[in-house]
């Protein structure tokens, strides 16, 4: 279920966290290879993408249990 981004937080390991609009959080880290997010390096890039949605897989886990 897609749910935008309302702001962030960064963990106990220093790795940025999106919070979502329905309560839940989601890691967003920029680890290329296997992940490229340059926009979470920089705080004007984690700004612009406040309000585009992650894909929740907390609340899609929610509406089936």
């Amino acid at each position: 279920m897609k749910q935008p981004i309302v702001g962030y937080h960064k963990d106990d390991e220093d790795h940025w966290v999106a919070e979502l609009a329905c309560g839940h959080s989601q890691h967003v880290r920029h680890n290329p290879p296997w992940v490229v997010r340059h926009w979470v390096t920089t705080e004007m890039g984690r700004a612009a993408m406040l309000g585009q949605k992650l894909n929740c897989k907390l609340c899609k886990i929610d509406i089936v249990g």
